[in-house]
């Protein structure tokens, strides 16, 4: 039985030179390079085989961007022809401002916003936390997690602040450009920052 023919794909002459503009730019993700490679190839009338013996790839990959392509709205533009699908899962919970309005709570000694310890506990972030309207509701886990060091950095250790640090660098600006919190802000009894 003959193997099944590959559907041919037709580009506009915007679609091809937006195509030839990806592959040729040196800023593409090469991901994206090799996607529109795929399709400029399928335009040539090369076949699945041809095209991934071609470039070097899967002959499920190739397959697999030339569906996507010819299933996609004729509306769509290249971008969004070639870009990953969403993932499956459930959307993130707490937004990137949320986790920053944490981490900066955990930066403050707990005397000084009224909290009458000596020191933070997950439990105690994930209260004030919801008490200051930061979230809706949050565990202790999720609050550790935000504050965790990766393993490389060896065990928890305690941390002072650097008041005059952290006041010209301002705790939430520098978290919501780095998007991340601060490597020396650890899990356990938690401590203000040290910059």
């Amino acid at each position: 039985m003959p193997a099944h023919k590959a559907t041919p794909i037709q580009l506009s002459p915007e679609q091809e030179s937006e195509l030839t503009a990806l592959v040729r730019a040196h800023s593409t993700p090469q991901k994206l390079a090799e996607r529109a490679r795929i399709i400029l190839l399928a335009a040539t009338g090369l076949g699945i085989d041809e095209t991934a013996r071609q470039l070097g790839i899967w002959r499920k990959t190739a397959g697999h961007w030339r569906r996507r392509w010819l299933d996609a709205p004729a509306s769509a533009g290249v971008a969004a022809r070639l870009s990953d699908a969403p993932r499956c899962g459930a959307p993130a919970t707490f937004t990137p401002e949320a986790i920053c309005r944490i981490v900066a709570m955990a930066c403050e000694k707990p005397e000084t916003l009224d909290v009458p310890i000596s020191h933070w506990s997950q439990s105690e972030l994930a209260r004030q936390a919801v008490a200051r309207g930061i979230v809706e509701s949050i565990s202790h886990g999720s609050v550790g997690r935000f504050l965790k060091t990766g393993s490389d950095r060896g065990p928890p250790v305690a941390v002072e602040t650097d008041r005059a640090i952290m006041a010209r660098r301002g705790a939430a600006e520098f978290f919501l450009v780095d998007q991340s919190p601060p490597k020396n802000v650890v899990h356990g009894r938690l401590r203000t920052c040290k910059w």
